[in-house]
């Protein structure tokens, strides 16, 4: 008997055979005490008395599989004598149970750089029914694609894999909508959590975003020089940036809000005639384990100010006429020399 079986069905169970007649025959049946059927006695045309099972409660398999009853059939004799017979039932399954998950939510992390095929968890899912109706098979609900595209769930384990590298920095968390379905078409659901853990995988990015160059050699100490960006895309330790400067030039770092940095002149003016040329390079360590590392080189050019007066190559010059020289003659060669640039070395002698 199905477990759908409205109560009210009768089931035909034949006829008792009793030799006796009149009240000595068979007059009645009588069913074992239980909690889902109660037996009626029915008379055929031709007079004899057979039995129905009457269903008078619903039945439910995954309570109670099968049952075993004592039909008994009684005479009208004195004293009265009985037969019996035994009842099994057996209770057929329905599909009246969905499938349901172990847990309604389920939490993950993953790497970043966990490989393409990596599992990302197991989901379980139960069904009280039988046979197909038992049969679970897993899949994803209604996703966005992105997500689709990221994962696959095996349709008979519910073992979800990643099918797809991940990136932290695109996309830090992941929810997937997993659906078991029965045999039967019955459906359970459950969300899947992920979430993604960051790699040490960027290194820092050194930007120049201002320069002034050339600067005058005579810029006064703590002249701004230059502008810089540094930026991580990672996070956590990972995104945490040290800079420092290398390099044969008075210049330092003082950092600013908003991950920018000034470069300043520092301590003594310049001196454009000792070096023409600032050559330096900016490095940005961040706290990942390895470290990265990202790099710049700056270079600013002096500008020349007049702060050199020209110098002759001796301080006096001693020289002997012939008072017979003719107007005209050359008598000395004077040198004078200028470590300026451009008209500001330039001399004229008078």
């Amino acid at each position: 008997i199905n477990e759908f079986t409205s109560p009210g069905a009768r089931f035909y169970l034949g006829v008792a055979e009793d030799a006796d007649v009149g009240s000595n025959s068979l007059q009645s049946y009588e069913l074992e005490a239980n909690a889902y059927f109660a037996v009626e006695a029915k008379e055929s045309p031709d007079g004899s008395k057979f039995a129905e099972l009457v269903l008078r409660r619903a039945l439910d398999r995954e309570s109670e599989q099968s049952l075993r009853l004592v039909l008994t059939a009684l005479d009208g004799g004195e004293p009265p004598r009985s037969g019996t017979a035994q009842l099994c039932i057996n209770v057929t399954d329905a599909n009246d149970n969905a499938p349901v998950f172990a847990q309604d939510r389920y939490r993950a992390s993953l790497r970043e750089d966990a490989p393409v095929g990596s599992v990302v968890l197991n989901v379980s899912a139960t069904d009280a029914d039988a046979g197909t109706n038992a049969r679970i098979t897993y899949g994803f609900g209604k996703m966005p694609a992105k997500v689709l595209q990221k994962f696959a769930v095996d349709a008979a384990s519910g073992t979800i894999r990643l099918r797809e590298a991940l990136d932290f920095e695109d996309t830090r968390a992941f929810s997937l909508a997993v659906e078991a379905r029965d045999g039967g078409g019955l459906v359970a659901h459950c969300k899947v959590e992920v979430e993604v853990l960051d790699v040490n995988d960027n290194a820092p990015e050194v930007t120049l975003t201002s320069l002034s160059s050339p600067v005058p050699e005579d810029a006064p100490a703590g002249t701004v020089v230059a502008l810089v960006k540094v930026r991580d895309r990672d996070s956590g330790e990972n995104g945490q940036v040290w800079c420092e400067l290398s390099g044969e030039a008075p210049l330092s770092l003082v950092a600013s809000s908003g991950g920018s940095y000034k470069v300043l002149v520092l301590e003594r003016a310049l001196d454009r005639e000792e070096q023409p040329e600032l050559q330096l390079v900016l490095t940005a360590v961040d706290g990942g384990s390895p470290a990265r590392l990202g790099t710049a080189q700056i270079t600013v050019l002096v500008l020349d100010v007049n702060d050199n007066a020209p110098t002759f190559d001796r301080a006096m010059y001693k020289v002997q006429v012939p008072e017979n020289t003719p107007v005209g003659a050359l008598l000395l060669r004077l040198n004078a020399s200028d470590p300026d640039e451009g008209p500001n070395g330039e001399t004229q002698y008078s």
